[in-house]
């Protein structure tokens, strides 16, 4: 290789070494297709190119200025510095491809520009395999159905187009269907279609088939629904034997279907919603007329709840026997509730109002005290002036609690 005009440069096999530098470990990363990834390589690197097309020209125009253009434009420098940012440090994908077609890339740049100027061909379809052209598809670049030129009739993708992987079958649009994606899918109608085109249209929403949108047009109907003088007509599972309800439920049709719901808590069976549908009457509930209405068992003659201190509460579709106020229930029987014990209180959990008001002139005046003996540093005189205040206030306060003070000590309060 020649030596640069621009000076000596860094080698290219060093370069993608150091671009290789900090990659996030492939397992954290979710592998890219390879002709994505080679496609991505490249829009990059032309990116790069467009971005040091005017690179180190002055802005004059000066012969040599145009000279050294000339000279920078197909340079190993120039290759060097778009090189430097064609991978983003967290592409680990890239890196890789790029450290694979190391001297692809340097023999394009140097010697096949000219003849190949289009880099993805070169690179990614004609070198290294990785992609086919659009509207094939798989290892030998396949034509996708209904053609390269018109893919899955521009009414769906192919699966694997323009890459050397997937199966070339056609994902169709909603509303179009068939192998090539060149009919009008179940519920849709032919609007328009010429030797190139198709344009299709939602069917009446009963109308599997239909050859226009109205409720008369229906050629075959959805399930649910059975085809009657062009129209479909929903069918009422729940006046037939097609629906499959349990016994505590009811059915209820909808269009072209049924449901089951929950019969009330009151029937055993039913017919309907509410308890005026039951077939019959679950335990704990009687008939009234045309409704199942809950039985109040403790109305009855005779005890319900036998026990001591318990009585009767009527529940829906039954009871239950609960203790007196004051009274919980164990091992079955209900017994007297001892009260809690109150807690104890703290030392100065019974200071009085007033004796808040005490407690606070003494802070005041040992604070005030302090500052005074602070101020004479120290001096005996207001030291012991000091101490004797506090020591008054303290003798005060107790005198007004000695009683409450030495019970509290006494009891471990």
């Amino acid at each position: 290789m020649a030596l640069s005009p621009w000076g000596p440069a860094p080698s290219l096999p060093w370069l993608l070494c150091l671009s290789l530098t900090l990659p996030s470990p492939g397992w954290l990363q979710s592998q890219a297709e390879p002709c994505q990834t080679c496609r991505g390589l490249v829009n990059s690197f032309s990116k790069g190119l467009e971005r040091t097309v005017r690179e180190n020209f002055g802005g004059g125009n000066t012969a040599w200025e145009e000279e050294k253009l000339a000279k920078y434009k197909d340079s190993e420098t120039r290759l060097l510095e778009v090189l430097e940012s064609v991978c983003s440090k967290s592409d680990f994908e890239c890196h890789r491809l790029l450290e694979q077609s190391e001297e692809l890339v340097e023999t394009w740049w140097f010697h096949k520009q000219q003849q190949a100027p289009d880099l993805f061909q070169w690179l990614c379809m004609d070198s290294l395999k990785l992609c086919c052209p659009p509207g094939t598809y798989g290892p030998s670049c396949l034509a996708c159905a209904g053609g390269s030129e018109h893919p899955c009739s521009g009414n769906g993708h192919c699966d694997g187009e323009g890459t050397r992987a997937g199966s070339g079958r056609c994902d169709c649009r909603p509303g179009y269907g068939g192998p090539a994606c060149a009919q009008c899918g179940d519920g849709y109608y032919e609007v328009v279609r010429n030797t190139s085109h198709l344009v299709c249209a939602a069917c009446f929403v009963s109308c599997a088939r239909c050859s226009g949108p109205e409720e008369s047009s229906c050629l075959r109907c959805k399930q649910g629904w059975v085809l009657h003088d062009h129209k479909c007509v929903d069918i009422d599972e729940c006046g037939t034997e097609l629906a499959s309800c349990r016994d505590d439920q009811f059915c209820v049709n909808t269009d072209g279907s049924y449901e089951c719901r929950d019969c009330a808590k009151a029937c055993a069976g039913c017919m309907g919603a509410g308890p005026a549908r039951c077939k019959r009457c679950s335990r704990g509930y009687q008939r009234d007329g045309v409704k199942c209405l809950d039985i109040d068992e403790c109305a009855s003659e005779g005890p319900v709840c036998p026990g001591a201190h318990e009585h009767c509460e009527n529940t829906d579709g039954g009871y239950r026997c609960v203790c007196a106020e004051g009274y919980g229930r164990s091992q079955g029987s209900c017994v007297l509730e001892q009260p809690a014990e109150p807690a104890p209180g703290g030392f100065f959990s019974e200071v009085t109002d007033d004796e808040v008001v005490v407690l606070q002139q003494m802070f005041f005046g040992v604070v005030i005290c302090a500052l005074a003996t602070l101020a004479a540093k120290g001096d005996m005189v207001f030291t012991a002036i000091f101490i004797g205040a506090v020591a008054a206030m303290a003798g005060y306060w107790l005198s007004e609690r000695s009683d409450r003070v030495l019970d509290g000590f006494i009891k471990g309060r």
